[in-house]
């Protein structure tokens, strides 16, 4: 350990005491705030018909960072169990582009590796088998980990072998007494998805097995700051995560980096490679040593870099809501496309409901037919922007504005344009669409 760095968590003090806010991996206290988007619903709590007149419960959200080993989070005011263990919304499936990431990733993963029917490949939150059912494909034997039983249920249809679960510690036991050691062990945008990020890391070496390899991705704290990301920020992510914390993190629990990928995923991902502390089988790429140099030169380690965010988050927020303003006073129609976790931390802290967007399309027919939490906006399928010919289509998971501006071509037919709203609101054209 070096710097700031822990080298083990501290002991928690009593949290009645004051209500002092901790971090959840060194406990240390949390004074600094890097960012106040108010408070919100649930993001994948979508609202049927049948309570559309019913309350919904509104949480603060409020990120902070760790002066200490610089872990960016919220607290947790809604359990794991709240969030994923009912009739979870998110189905991994429903885009192209991801599916197709997961394809490529089986593809290099089994090569570098040298994967086969004698290897077993461990997905935690597997989702609906969009990964796994890739090593299927090839014949190695996988298992799945998820904690909502109706995407497991859609994953076993692909016949990707899946268990119900919350990861951590215990589960890591008893899944590896029953399975037995993972070669490869997988996850994607799961690190931040857990509010326990020590018992969630300490399963990882319990099922990987000697030489074994883990890798996860996940948005990269960077790209969050510097291009404004703010509405990636919800109650299902309970982190934000730097390289550098994420080393840290995987050190304490027995595990080291050798290598690392920036990917152009979610608006800027990292891959990292872990393997046990103890193997030698894994040489350490320079890779890791650049983006630990780098994440330091930038200041990532320091309050500074943190404390621009809030200000810049306010000026999205106000070019935004400026040219819808404008927009529907030239009598103009906007509709929005997706019905992502992001989108609702947008649309919520903005103040945007039906007053600015006619309604929201997604792909997903669980989401179809419900309303977006707080905003209370329709959600339809795709379709219905063919039937009303808006003037403008905001993308609410400008993530995918590529795959989304290809699928829904049939827009310019009628003069329609694309905006996304992130990191400022812009109009779409085949320049930007190309970057």
């Amino acid at each position: 350990m070096t710097g700031n760095t822990p080298s083990t968590p501290v002991e928690m003090n009593d949290e009645k005491q004051g209500q002092v806010r901790r971090c959840r991996f060194c406990k240390t206290g949390l004074t600094q705030s890097v960012v106040d988007l108010g408070v919100s619903p649930l993001c994948q709590r979508h609202v049927t018909p049948q309570l559309l007149n019913e309350a919904e419960i509104f949480y603060p959200l409020h990120a902070f960072v760790c002066n200490l080993c610089w872990l960016m989070q919220l607290e947790e005011f809604a359990s794991p169990s709240q969030i994923f263990a009912e009739e979870y919304a998110y189905f991994s499936s429903y885009s192209d582009s991801w599916v197709e990431h997961a394809r490529i990733y089986a593809a290099d993963m089994t090569s570098r590796f040298s994967l086969n029917a004698a290897s077993q490949v461990v997905e935690i939150a597997s989702n609906d088998g969009y990964l796994l059912q890739w090593f299927v494909q090839r014949g190695i034997p996988v298992l799945g980990i998820d904690p909502a039983a109706n995407v497991a249920e859609a994953a076993r249809a692909r016949e990707v072998p899946t268990e119900v679960a919350f990861f951590g510690l215990d589960v890591a036991k008893k899944l590896t007494s029953q399975y037995g050691k993972a070669d490869l062990m997988t996850g994607n945008n799961v690190l931040a998805h857990v509010p326990d990020i020590n018992d969630f890391v300490a399963g990882i070496p319990v099922m990987l097995s000697e030489n074994g390899v883990v890798t996860m991705e996940f948005p990269h704290l960077q790209r969050l700051i510097e291009e404004n990301q703010f509405d990636t920020i919800y109650h299902e992510h309970f982190s934000y995560l730097s390289f550098t914390a994420v080393d840290s993190i995987f050190r304490h629990h027995g595990l080291t980096m050798f290598d690392v990928e920036e990917l152009p995923t979610h608006g800027g991902s990292l891959r990292i490679f872990a393997c046990r502390s103890n193997s030698t089988y894994h040489p350490r790429e320079e890779r890791v040593n650049v983006l630990l140099q780098r994440e330091k030169e930038l200041g990532m380690q320091t309050a500074d870099y943190y404390d621009v965010f809030q200000e810049q988050v306010k000026e999205t927020k106000r070019k935004l809501l400026a040219f819808l303003i404008n927009a529907k006073q030239q009598g103009k129609s906007i509709v929005g496309y997706g019905a992502p976790g992001k989108g609702n931390t947008l649309l919520n802290y903005c103040g945007i409901r039906t007053d600015f967007l006619d309604y929201t399309v997604d792909r997903n027919p669980h989401k179809q037919g419900n309303y977006l939490p707080g905003t209370r906006i329709p959600i339809y399928h795709p379709d219905r922007i063919q039937e009303t010919r808006p003037d403008y289509v905001l993308i609410l998971p400008w993530n995918l504005r590529k795959e989304i501006c290809e699928q829904m071509s049939h827009v310019y037919e009628w003069g329609g344009q694309f905006i996304v709203p992130i990191p400022e609101v812009k109009v779409l054209n085949g320049a930007v669409l190309d970057n």
